[in-house]
């Protein structure tokens, strides 16, 4: 997940994150629009075979990991 994560940040401009805290927020701690939240799901899709946001939103870092788990 951090790898996909600094990837969408690279392509930004932003500086990549040495981890992620269950506990971060996708937009408002790690700073992800609605575009990259987007990008964020295609990559992981294509990685797990999970679609995150299948069964509603997520929001935190920790949400993300409990559905690809």
């Amino acid at each position: 997940l951090l790898e996909i994560v600094n990837t969408i940040l690279s392509k930004k401009g932003l500086k990549k994150l040495d981890l992620l805290k269950k506990e971060s927020h996708l937009r408002d701690d790690i700073g992800l629009s609605s575009l990259d939240l987007a990008e964020l799901t295609v990559k992981i899709e294509a990685k797990t075979g999970v679609d995150i946001f299948a069964n509603g939103l997520v929001f935190t870092v920790g949400e993300v990991l409990s559905k690809i788990s």
